[in-house]
């Protein structure tokens, strides 16, 4: 029976999830962790789609995804926003037949409820698929109550083109609401928060985090790599190398990744990897994943060879005196 045409409920979702989670191919390396208390099982490293539609046409689309398969980094998160619904096409396209093998998030603009069922109709429709892992809404929205949000997702769960519902950009005030509300009204509850979060952004820390762990719900870090920073591609006094991500938003955002504050960090933090016979991309993954609050590491890849070393980096954990290190060099006092 095709999930569109079976209503269940959060209970009876999680229930299915262990069995619906797919499978990936016997040279996958990425491990498979809980995302929150919901019983669905995602892998280490999954796919930031952003780049889908627009650095990247569907060719190269098609390229990372088969690498994303082979390597088991079989979440793939997009937006209705990303590519004006273009990297939902080239997602849906290069998945094809290959939809069972993957974990799709995508996330809504907007919170009101016809939005958030429209919003799912088209995404729908674009990926070329009846159901949706993970639904988002994108980040909070002042004019639709959260309330209103939650029963449009909890309809669409039911309807089952929805497996889980997520929130993005949402603080430890606003995760805690929804749970209460949610509970409270026995609808289907956000299963995971995506926030900005690396070893150079750690904001979450004081105030979503608690809240996330709290409440069950998993940790979805997007910009790990901090747009290429966490690589060691870009260097103090030397531009950006062309066709970089930061090279392309000279002018317009670049300096919120590439600063002296953040450079100053990133020169110690590869002092450190070094020492420790490690590499600054095993530290960024690394790190992440040895919080117990997160599920999947999302990180945008354009070309095969990205998605491998992503995927292996992810396997190192730092040690206690390592991460002791680490937080002198990059906590907030």
């Amino acid at each position: 029976m095709s999930l569109s045409r079976r209503a269940f409920t959060q209970t009876t979702a999680v229930a299915l999830a262990a069995a619906a989670t797919p499978s990936f191919n016997a040279f996958a390396a990425s491990e498979m962790r809980s995302l929150g208390k919901s019983g669905l099982k995602v892998p280490a490293v999954g796919i930031g789609c952003n780049n889908f539609g627009g650095r990247m046409d569907q060719a190269a689309t098609q390229i990372v995804v088969d690498a994303a398969l082979q390597h088991g980094a079989i979440l793939f998160d997009t937006a209705e926003s990303y590519g004006n619904g273009k990297s939902e096409e080239f997602l849906g396209a290069a998945l094809a037949k290959r939809r069972k093998d993957a974990i799709i998030a995508t996330k809504c603009s907007k919170g009101g409820r016809a939005a958030v069922i429209a919003a799912c109709e088209a995404s729908l429709k674009r990926l070329g698929t009846d159901y949706i892992d993970l639904y988002q809404l994108h980040r909070p929205d002042a004019a639709a109550p959260i309330e209103e949000t939650l029963r449009a997702m909890d309809d669409l769960v039911k309807q089952g083109k929805v497996r889980f519902i997520g929130h993005s950009n949402f603080d430890g005030k606003q995760t805690t609401e929804a749970e209460k509300i949610a509970t409270g009204n026995k609808l289907n509850r956000f299963i995971s928060a995506q926030n900005q979060y690396s070893l150079l952004t750690r904001d979450i820390e004081s105030d979503l985090v608690p809240a996330c762990e709290a409440n069950g719900v998993g940790i979805l870090p997007y910009f790990p790599l901090e747009s290429g920073m966490l690589t060691g591609k870009y260097k103090r006094d030397e531009k950006p190398a062309e066709g970089t991500r930061l090279a392309a938003w000279a002018g317009r955002g670049a300096e919120r990744f590439l600063n002296e504050e953040k450079l100053a960090k990133v020169e110690k933090l590869e002092a450190l990897s070094k020492a420790n016979g490690n590499t600054l991309l095993q530290m960024a993954f690394g790190w992440l994943l040895s919080k117990p609050y997160i599920g999947c590491v999302i990180a945008g890849a354009t070309k095969a060879e990205q998605v491998a070393e992503n995927v292996k980096a992810a396997s190192w954990r730092p040690s206690a005196s390592v991460s002791a290190e680490i937080d002198k060099i990059t906590k907030a006092a």
